[in-house]
């Protein structure tokens, strides 16, 4: 009699402690959280075209504090909005703090649906960047993911670009070709729609933009490789490609 849900429980806890458990948009935001007493570091790097430079590298360190809570920091180690220091060293005042919470979430056989609301706040005014508030919402399973949120602020970190966008509004799709073991390689395939509204609009530019963004999720037990590109689905000032790379492990 306790046997069908003891199963259930069981393939959800083997679902969440998977790579398919592990796994948000490149672009867009998800509900994904970091067991507790779990340690991630990620190292991104971000481009767009027209942009100044080489593109930026930002440094993210999280802490998994509860099961439905994670919190961290986001340093630039190059690009816009790293500061020149004199000694060559990082301010405190450059890193950029986030936490996210998963306040809801449902198993079933092999399925797993959660949401959570993130947040973003420079410390001491990191230059050019401000905070960012969203709402995530996931469905992952053996085969198939789907994500959608809504963000407000302009925002920060690894897997962000553009200035002065005020609301972001994301749907993704995930596929996974072959079923793999934890200590496979494994590989989903993304696809990604992420529309901007910018306030104020770039001159001669659009109020709202919007991309289509394939990307790859690769994983190798507990570290993985991620890699999207943005492409502007109408071209215009504030409106180019983008390009996003992040090498990502946890502990």
């Amino acid at each position: 009699m306790t046997k069908g849900p003891a199963v259930t429980a069981a393939m959800a806890a083997a679902l969440a402690a998977s790579p398919a458990g592990a796994h948000d948009p490149l672009f867009g935001l998800g509900p994904h959280v970091l067991y507790q007493g779990g340690v991630e570091a990620a190292l991104g790097w971000r481009g767009s075209e027209g942009g100044a430079g080489p593109g930026s590298l930002d440094l993210e360190l999280a802490y998994g504090l509860t099961g439905d809570w994670a919190a961290g920091l986001a340093v630039p180690l190059a690009g816009p909005s790293r500061r020149p220091a004199g000694d060559g060293g990082l301010r405190a005042e450059e890193a950029v703090a986030f936490t996210k919470w998963r306040f809801w979430r449902r198993d079933g056989l092999g399925v797993q649906e959660s949401a959570a609301v993130a947040l973003r706040a420079p410390l001491g005014g990191a230059a050019g960047r401000s905070g960012l508030l969203g709402l995530a919402y996931g469905y992952e399973s053996r085969r198939w993911y789907r994500w959608a949120s809504l963000r407000w602020g302009r925002a920060s970190g690894a897997a962000e670009a553009g200035e002065g966008v005020r609301l972001r509004l994301d749907l993704a799709g995930g596929w996974r070709p072959r079923r793999r073991g934890y200590r496979e390689p494994d590989a989903v395939w993304l696809l990604e729609l992420n529309g901007e509204r910018r306030q104020p609009a770039p001159p001669g530019g659009r109020r709202w933009v919007a991309f289509l963004a394939p990307g790859l999720f690769w994983t190798l037990r507990n570290y993985a490789v991620k890699a999207g590109l943005q492409l502007p689905l109408r071209e215009g000032p504030g409106a180019g490609r983008r390009a996003l790379l992040v090498l990502e492990g946890h502990w």
